[in-house]
C-alpha cells in the first residue's frame, strides 16, 4: 500500500519529492538537528538573510555527516542500505515542521536580546518570513552539489574496483575525489577570486576619498616638501595625510597651547619593497621633523593600508600635538584576502617599518630622543607585533604599545593569551602579573590587575568579548574555546553555547557583521582610544570628564579636513 495515502497532500508530497531523489532518511535527521542549532545565539545578532544562508549551511554539512555516519555503519555490519520503516518519513516530517518552526521564533527570541547587549535595534518579525524559502534553497543547492560528488566518487570506485578490492576501492575514490575538490579550489577558484579582488582593488587605490585635498603643510607626506609624491600615497594613505587635528583645534579641546602633529606615510606605488618603503617613510618623518617631536608612534596599517583615524586623532590629542606618526601600506587587499594572500608581506612591512624607525630613534641622544610608541589594529595588530620577539622585547624598545581587536593567529597574543595567569578569562586575562602586558575590554575601567605594578613600559590590548573577529578561529569546528567555557563577557548572551560545526559558520557570519555594532562593542572600537593612549601615555590631569568630553570630540571629527595652523 501506498505510505503516502491519505495523509494529506503536504505529506504526500515530500514523500514522494524524497523517494525520486534518494534523500537519505539519517542525513536528514542531521541535518535537521544542525539547522535547528544554528538560530542559536552568536556575538552579533544576525538578519534574516544572514541567518537564512547559515541554517542551510549547517543543514548540509549534517547531512553528509548523517549520510557518512550510516554509511561506515552499513560497512561495519557488512550490509546493504535498507528502505525506511513505513511512517519514518512521516514522522521525520511533522518533527522538521514543528521543530524549525520552534527554532526561528526562539531563534528572533535570542537575537533580539543580543541586539540589546551590542546597542543595535531588534530585527523586525516579519522579516523572518523570509528564512523557510530561501533556507531551502541553498540548502537543495549544496545538498545537491554533494551528491553529485558522491555520485562521482561512486563511478570513480566502480572503476577502481577491477584492480582491487570493493572497500579499497572506495576508500580510494574518496581520497581522490576530495584532492581533486580541494587542488580546484586551491588552485583555479581562489586564482579567480583572488585576481578579481587584486585587479579591482588595485584600481580603487588610485583614487581619492570625496572632501580629501593634499596637504598645504610641510607636516604631512605629500605636501610642500615631501619626500613622497600624493599620487604614490594610495586612497588611504591620502586620506590618513589629510585628515586630523591641527594645533588650534587640539589646544581649543584640551585648554592649553599645542602644535601641528605630523603624520608620515608612504604608498605601495612609491617602492617596490617592504625595506625600501620604509626607508622612504622614515625620510620623509625625518624631514619634516618627527624625530624632534615629544612621542612618536609606529602605526602598522590594515591590508588596504587604513590608519584607524580614532587611534591617530587621540594620540595627537593627548600629546598636544607634541607627536609624529609614520606609517606606510603594504596591500591594497582588504584584510581578510590580504591575510589569505599577503601574510608575508604583512609580517615583512611591520618589522621592517619599525626596524627603520628604531635604527633612526636609538642613534639620538638618549636625552634628545621622543617616547616611542607602536599601534595595530584588527590585522595591523598582527603586523605590529611581528617585530617584536616576546613582551621583553617590547619593554625594552618601546615606551609603550597598544594592540587592538587582535585577530584569533596572532603570534604574541596567543602566546599572552594560552599562557594567562590561573583563574583570569580568555576575554580579559592577566599575563605575568601584569607587569608588561595587560588585557582590558574597557579602558576606561580600571585595568587588571590594580594591584600590581605596571612598569614605564606599557603594552596593552584592547579586545571586546563580542568581537568575532578575535574569538574566530577554525578551531571552533571541532574544539570548544576557553570563553564558551568560561563565564561569558558583558556583552555575550549567556546562552551562546559552542557547537561543533555550528559556531564556526555563526562567527564566520558575524565578522561581516562586527562593525555594526555601537562603539565598544563587536570590532568597533572608535572614542575607545582615547581611554587607551591615556593608560599607555599617562597625561597628567586626567579625569573622567575630560576623557567623554575628548571621546565625543574624536568621533565627530573623524572626517574634518587637516588645516595646518602657524
Amino acid at each position: 500500500m501506498d505510505e503516502t495515502a491519505g495523509r494529506g497532500p503536504w505529506w504526500g508530497g515530500l514523500v514522494a519529492w524524497s523517494r525520486a531523489r534518494g534523500y537519505s532518511l539519517p542525513g536528514s535527521w542531521t541535518a535537521l538537528v544542525l539547522a535547528a542549532l544554528s538560530f542559536t545565539p552568536s556575538l552579533i545578532p544576525r538578519p534574516a538573510i544572514f541567518q537564512a544562508i547559515l541554517a542551510p549551511i549547517s543543514a548540509a554539512i549534517g547531512y553528509g555527516l548523517g549520510v557518512l555516519g550510516a554509511r561506515v555503519w552499513r560497512e561495519f555490519a557488512d550490509r546493504p542500505p535498507r528502505r525506511p520503516r513505513p511512517g519514518a518519513w512521516r514522522a521525520f516530517g511533522v518533527v522538521a515542521v514543528a521543530g524549525l518552526l520552534g527554532s526561528i521564533l526562539l531563534g528572533l527570541w535570542w537575537q533580539r536580546q543580543v541586539a540589546a547587549l551590542v546597542g543595535l535595534d531588534p530585527q523586525s518579525i516579519f522579516a523572518a518570513l523570509l528564512i523557510p524559502p530561501v533556507a531551502a534553497v541553498v540548502y537543495v543547492l549544496l545538498v545537491g552539489a554533494g551528491r553529485l560528488l558522491a555520485s562521482g566518487t561512486r563511478r570513480l570506485s566502480r572503476r577502481l574496483a577491477a584492480h582491487m578490492g570493493a572497500r579499497a576501492a572506495r576508500a580510494t575514490g574518496v581520497v581522490l575525489v576530495v584532492a581533486m575538490v580541494l587542488l580546484t579550489v586551491n588552485g583555479v577558484v581562489s586564482r579567480v577570486v583572488i585576481g578579481a579582488a587584486d585587479s579591482a582593488f588595485s584600481v580603487r587605490d588610485t583614487t581619492t576619498a570625496a572632501g580629501v585635498t593634499r596637504p598645504t603643510s610641510t607636516d604631512r607626506s605629500g605636501g610642500p616638501g615631501s619626500v613622497v609624491e600624493w599620487e604614490e600615497l594610495g586612497l588611504e594613505g591620502r586620506t590618513f595625510v589629510a585628515r586630523g587635528p591641527n594645533a588650534a583645534g587640539i589646544a581649543a579641546v584640551n585648554g592649553e597651547s599645542a602644535v601641528n602633529p605630523i603624520r608620515a606615510y608612504s604608498g605601495l606605488a612609491g617602492a617596490e619593497d617592504e625595506m625600501t618603503r620604509a626607508a622612504l617613510a622614515v625620510r620623509d618623518l625625518e624631514r619634516a621633523g618627527g624625530f624632534e617631536r615629544a612621542n612618536l608612534l609606529v602605526a602598522t596599517t590594515t591590508g588596504t593600508g587604513w590608519v584607524e583615524p580614532s587611534a591617530a586623532s587621540s594620540f595627537e590629542y593627548l600629546s598636544d600635538g607634541d607627536s609624529a606618526i609614520v606609517s606606510m601600506q603594504y596591500s591594497y587587499l582588504p584584510s581578510p584576502v590580504s591575510f589569505l594572500v599577503d601574510q608575508e608581506r604583512a609580517r615583512d612591512a611591520g618589522r621592517a617599518l619599525f626596524d627603520a624607525v628604531y635604527e633612526k630613534w636609538s642613534a639620538l641622544p638618549a636625552d634628545e630622543r621622543p617616547r616611542l610608541f607602536v599601534f595595530g589594529e584588527s590585522l595591523g595588530s598582527f603586523g605590529g607585533e611581528t617585530a617584536f620577539s616576546g613582551e621583553y622585547d617590547l619593554a625594552n624598545r618601546t615606551s609603550g604599545a597598544l594592540f587592538v581587536g587582535p585577530p584569533n593567529f596572532n603570534p604574541l597574543y596567543r602566546r599572552f593569551v594560552d599562557r594567562r595567569d590561573a583563574r583570569s578569562p580568555e576575554v580579559e586575562p592577566v599575563y605575568g602579573r601584569g607587569s608588561i602586558v595587560r588585557f582590558t575590554t574597557s579602558p576606561a575601567d580600571a585595568v587588571r590587575p590594580v594591584e600590581s605594578p605596571w612598569g614605564r613600559s606599557r603594552v596593552l590590548y584592547l579586545q571586546h568579548a563580542s568581537d568575532p573577529i578575535t574569538w574566530w578561529s577554525p578551531d571552533l569546528i571541532l574544539q570548544r574555546p576557553d570563553w564558551l567555557e568560561e563565564p561569558r563577557g558583558r556583552d555575550v548572551l549567556g546562552a551562546t553555547r559552542w557547537i561543533p560545526f555550528v559556531t564556526f559558520w555563526q562567527l564566520t557570519a558575524d565578522m561581516a557583521l562586527s562593525m555594526e555594532p555601537g562603539p565598544g562593542h563587536g570590532h568597533n572600537f572608535s572614542g575607545e582610544h582615547v581611554d587607551a593612549w591615556a593608560v599607555l601615555m599617562r597625561p597628567a590631569d586626567w579625569s573622567p570628564a575630560r576623557a567623554e568630553r575628548l571621546k565625543r570630540v574624536v568621533r565627530e571629527g573623524l572626517r574634518e579636513p587637516y588645516v595646518a595652523t602657524p
